[in-house]
């Protein structure tokens, strides 16, 4: 029975982990495309919409990251104070 109980920790602890992973990367690229946009604003004087791609992508990739996060929150997998 103990065995049991401490494989079914060590499935929430990976969950948890991978939740981590997936925001941090998330972030990450959000972070990414809000750089790249910049430099297109500095680089290309608004003569292409390379920069105007790229917040689109970032605008996307925010909208990704709430929905994700609210189904996480509804399904339980996390909680009022972080990840459970």
């Amino acid at each position: 029975m103990e065995s049991r109980s401490t494989l079914s920790r060590l499935a929430t602890h990976a969950a948890l982990a991978v939740i981590r992973i997936i925001v941090i990367i998330a972030l990450v690229a959000i972070l990414a495309s809000l750089g790249s946009a910049l430099y297109y604003l500095y680089h290309d004087r608004g003569k292409s919409m390379r920069m105007v791609r790229a917040l689109a992508i970032r605008v996307a990739l925010s909208a990704c990251l709430l929905i994700f996060l609210v189904v996480s929150y509804r399904l339980g997998w996390i909680g009022e104070h972080g990840l459970r």
